[in-house]
């Protein structure tokens, strides 16, 4: 059978589902916003009781991500990113996700040949894309300055 790339195109059209983007935009907006809404009354709750702004950053960071890793643990965490889409890609909170969801998922395998070994199957590429992206970046904010 001899597809053509038009005839293909207008197959994978009408079988494709139609983009709900006008709603699932404002949803992922809505839920990334208010994760970092939490964050920021986290922070504002340990600065008001006496933390400096590093020491409540970090405390923010710290509940965030054992929530994260929490929810993901009970799936939960599943369920609220199959409805908000990308607002949970708020990178702290989905950085703990990937990372608790592989770990849990491989720990029937033993810690070291499970857990050990796919740990980072799904945050791997991000970790190395985006150190070698941060190195790259940083060579030419580097040139640019030596150039300027």
């Amino acid at each position: 059978m001899n597809i053509t790339p038009d005839v293909y195109g207008r197959m994978s059209r009408r079988a494709s589902p139609k983009s709900r983007s006008a709603v699932n935009v404002p949803i992922a907006f809505a839920t990334g916003g208010a994760i970092c809404a939490l964050g920021e009354v986290i922070i504002t709750l340990f600065t008001n009781n006496g933390a400096d702004k590093a020491e409540a950053g970090a405390w923010a960071s710290i509940i965030l991500i054992a929530l994260s890793v929490i929810l993901t643990g009970f799936g939960i965490y599943h369920k609220i990113a199959k409805r908000a889409g990308a607002g949970t890609l708020v990178p702290i909170t989905g950085f703990s996700n990937a990372i608790s969801s592989s770990a849990i998922e491989a720990k029937s395998e033993g810690f070291v040949l499970g857990v050990g070994t796919k740990i980072f199957t799904i945050a791997g590429p991000v970790i190395l894309y985006g150190c070698s992206a941060a190195a790259a970046y940083g060579l030419i904010y580097y040139a640019a300055g030596k150039l300027a």
